[in-house]
């Protein structure tokens, strides 16, 4: 039986990121289920005043340490295991996200805890825990049980709901005093995308480009529907390796996670590292000359045509339903 449940929370750019409310939210209903506390840990300059956001927590521990803005996942690790080992905890949640991933293995070993990663269900089962982790991009899910209680949670981003992690209550603060190990890797600079473009992980409707648009020109036909659907345009990885469009559009593993309420793929084959970043999108609508090219395994709607035939088409019918 846990004793404790801590979360990682993570933050970016003095702002805190959307993993850490999904974690605070699925972690408060492991809480409430094994009748535990709810703990947080906040790392980094300046962080005091972000930790009033936390609400869903129990408690924030917070260690205002400038040593400690992305870190790297060692420093992290040894931090938090130094925590785990002041508070008892027996669950901690750790984002994997780019600024968190590995973070989770090395406290694993260091405090001889068994590790579920990318894990996007949890459930309390008795004492225990039954994790559910996808692999191979999500083509296979495994139930994981942790049946003392017991262990690290990679949480995958996008599996839990936002909104149940966030509160308006303030929580009670601890500062925490860290000695910070040196480390061979230091961050140096982040490196901001191109200014003035679309935020895809902010639109509703999205119309994604793969191989099958043949080339640079037809990716107007994708704008042009996109701008009917009130949308924008994103890709796959080789549409963006041509250059066709710029890396803040790309989606997958390697790009951006998106979950828009309609996800047109037109040309898009479904390699899991693209399924990857779009399988949470409310409605996948699938285009593809291929009837057997997975994405259709996935889509809820699809149709086994040329995308640069069907998408003008489209896009004239969009404008005639909205006169």
């Amino acid at each position: 039986m846990a004793k404790s449940i801590l979360v990682l929370a993570e933050q970016l750019r003095g702002g805190i990121s959307d993993i850490t409310y999904e974690m605070l939210g699925a972690g408060r209903a492991i809480a409430q289920a094994l009748g535990v506390p709810l703990e947080a840990v906040l790392l980094g300059s300046g962080t005091s005043q972000l930790a009033s956001s936390l609400g869903a927590a129990d408690k924030v521990f917070v260690a205002d340490n400038p040593e400690l803005d992305l870190a790297a996942p060692e420093t992290v690790a040894e931090v938090v295991k130094t925590l785990v080992d002041k508070t008892g905890a027996d669950i901690v949640l750790v984002g994997c996200t780019n600024v968190s991933l590995g973070i989770g293995s090395i406290l694993a070993a260091r405090s001889q805890m068994p590790l579920v990663n990318f894990c996007r269900a949890i459930k309390v089962d008795g004492g225990g825990l039954v994790c559910t982790s996808q692999l191979f991009g999500g083509k296979i899910l495994s139930d994981v049980k942790l049946a003392d209680g017991r262990g690290i949670i990679g949480v995958y981003p996008g599996a839990f709901p936002i909104e149940q992690g966030r509160s308006d209550r303030t929580p009670p603060t601890e500062a925490i005093d860290v000695s910070v190990q040196p480390s061979k890797i230091r961050f140096k600079q982040y490196i901001e995308p191109a200014s003035g473009d679309v935020d895809i992980t902010k639109q509703h409707v999205l119309v994604a480009v793969g191989r099958g648009i043949q080339t640079q020109d037809n990716v107007q036909l994708a704008e042009e529907l996109a701008q009917a659907l009130g949308g924008a345009v994103c890709a796959s990885r080789p549409v963006i390796d041509q250059g066709w469009l710029p890396l803040t559009r790309q989606v997958g593993k390697s790009g951006m996670t998106v979950k828009p309420r309609v996800y047109l793929a037109f040309g898009i084959s479904g390699a899991p590292e693209h399924w990857e970043g779009m399988q949470n999108s409310q409605c996948i609508i699938a285009v593809n000359t291929d009837p057997k090219a997975p994405i259709f395994d996935g889509a809820h709607y699809g149709a086994v045509a040329d995308a640069v035939e069907l998408l003008p088409i489209l896009t004239e019918k969009v404008k005639m339903r909205k006169g």
